[in-house]
């Protein structure tokens, strides 16, 4: 039957389905010790990189755990990085809670404008990471950054997948938080990854362009 072919696209569906539930789970745990989100973080996206590419290749398995030791160095460096910023936030927003009135709507403003602008060009940096491969930990930041900017359209949009995959499944129906809990340690990070991926390819296209 057409249906079972391995070249029809019900059954690249599932293929592609199927790796993204092997990525999703290496993700998660390979990501347990919390130091090494950053390399686990990295060969996610390389992975769903390769899948939007249609890049040939070893196993899906062996693409994760090959990219995760590639990676392990910077990309650990990468997530200390992200990780101070963000405990930096989250200091700010402790210290604006404390003040009031008109200075303390002064200051939420100044937050919400820095963790925009935190979250678009850090959505950037693993899946760069994952692309650039031996580039400095310094070259990718700047280059994160400076590409949410160049591809604003691709960085909103994949920004609004991750935001709006956390409201439906954390904020829309709190009742359904088991559920939710368990879809994402079984196919969520990489579906977004996967769907982000596609803007990201168009992102990279403008470093591609560059001299």
């Amino acid at each position: 039957m057409k249906l079972l072919d391995p070249e029809s696209p019900l059954m690249s569906a599932l293929g592609t389905l199927c790796d993204l539930v092997f990525c999703n789970v290496l993700f998660c745990l390979l990501s347990l010790p919390l130091f090494t989100v950053g390399a686990s973080a990295a060969a996610l996206y390389d992975c769903t990189l390769a899948i939007v590419e249609q890049r040939e290749g070893s196993s899906i398995v062996a693409r994760f755990w090959n990219a995760f030791r590639r990676n392990f160095r910077r990309a650990t460096a990468l997530w200390f990085v992200l990780l101070g910023c963000a405990l930096f936030l989250w200091a700010y927003a402790r210290a604006v809670d404390a003040l009031s009135g008109d200075l303390q709507r002064l200051y939420r403003v100044t937050f919400f404008v820095l963790l925009f602008v935190f979250l678009a060009g850090g959505q950037y940096v693993f899946p760069l990471q994952a692309r650039t491969r031996g580039a400095s930990v310094s070259y990718t930041l700047k280059t994160a950054w400076l590409l949410s900017a160049a591809a604003l359209p691709c960085t909103l949009c994949a920004l609004g997948i991750g935001v709006a995959a956390v409201y439906l499944s954390f904020f829309l129906n709190p009742a359904a938080l088991n559920t939710a809990v368990f879809l994402w340690a079984f196919g969520v990070f990489a579906v977004i990854a996967y769907l982000q991926s596609f803007l990201y390819v168009r992102a990279f296209r403008i470093l591609d362009r560059m001299p």
